[in-house]
């Protein structure tokens, strides 16, 4: 493990993390709850909005997939999405959808500058709640040359926060 060169708890906490929070748009499902929480703790993501019914912590089926990093990403739960994105809003973060939508801009296309992100990640059958595309500063999707045009959120995450956090690694 050392070899790894993982953080403990306590360096993770006091690590400079990526300007990068995740907002939860009333997901069904714990494990990907789990999923999400574990991806945010790989690219030090700042914080999580758990919003509407979206399950928080603790739990063992959340547990069952974050594997530790419940402990590690911050996380807050807002009774509606809507509330959350004012709120980040109002702390000067770009706000965008992950939706297949008009005028969204492909994830490979997508410029990442240095500022403050919050990308929100949509309900397992319905997506990002159509209420909550005006209050968005954009929408990026991730390319797909397959049959299926959706990806699980949680994978969905994964390469969106890679792409996000992407100039960490170079």
């Amino acid at each position: 493990m050392d070899e790894l060169g993982r953080k403990s708890v306590e360096e993770f906490r006091h690590a400079d993390k990526n300007k990068i929070i995740v907002v939860l748009d009333n997901i069904r499902s714990m494990h990907n709850v789990g999923s999400v929480f574990r991806t945010s703790d790989a690219f030090l993501i700042e914080a999580i909005c758990l919003c509407g019914y979206t399950p928080q912590p603790p739990h063992r089926d959340i547990h069952k997939t974050a594997l530790g990093a419940t402990e590690t990403v911050d996380w807050i739960h807002f009774a509606t999405t809507a509330e959350a994105v004012l709120q980040l809003k109002e702390r000067g973060y770009k706000i965008l959808a992950v939706e297949q939508a008009e005028g969204s801009i492909s994830l490979e296309k997508f410029p990442v500058k240095n500022e403050p992100i919050a990308v929100i990640f949509g309900n397992e059958v319905k997506g990002v709640d159509d209420g909550l595309l005006p209050l968005c500063d954009g929408c990026i999707e991730i390319p797909q040359l397959g049959m299926k045009h959706s990806l699980n959120i949680s994978v969905a995450a994964g390469i969106v926060l890679w792409k996000l956090s992407e100039s960490k690694f170079n």
